[in-house]
């Protein structure tokens, strides 16, 4: 059973896995990254300066009592919220991850045609006499004057 999962962990596949969700995390980090830090300031302050991780309706009040200012006091106070900000980034970096992994399966597939494109048809030939290239229309080679007709 070792000798079989040995094998199985050292195949290609597995490893090209494996690297796939490292970078994939990572990628994953960097876009939570651009979507909170990036894009989501700018969009909010285009809509009157609201934090969208700041967005967020109290479900329970905690121990002290309400409004709580932000989502990290109403977290401390014990209350229980709906945080609807924190989803609507996360809806943002689906999106963009999304595209992004659309985008590479895409140029994938335009890559993977051109190497399935069928051959060309022919555009020249030898010359039965001497074996010069000539055109493949041609009806007398132009090195050797044979007739080829």
């Amino acid at each position: 059973m070792w000798k079989e999962f040995k094998e199985f962990a050292i195949k290609g596949n597995v490893v090209d896995m494996a690297v796939g969700i490292i970078i994939g995390g990572a990628f994953g980090t960097i876009v939570k990254s651009l979507v909170s830090d990036v894009l989501m300031p700018p969009i909010g302050l285009l809509l009157g300066n609201v934090d969208f991780s700041e967005l967020f309706v109290v479900l329970q009040a905690g121990s002290q009592a309400e409004p709580y200012s932000t989502l990290a006091a109403a977290k401390e106070a014990g209350a229980v919220t709906l945080n609807y900000g924190l989803f609507i980034n996360s809806v943002v970096s689906f999106l963009i991850v999304a595209f992004a992994v659309f985008l590479v399966i895409r140029n994938l597939n335009k890559m993977k045609k051109k190497e399935e494109a069928p051959p060309k048809e022919p555009t020249t030939k030898d010359c039965p006499h001497c074996l010069t290239s000539i055109p493949i229309k041609a009806t007398k080679c132009g090195a050797c004057t044979s007739d080829l007709g």
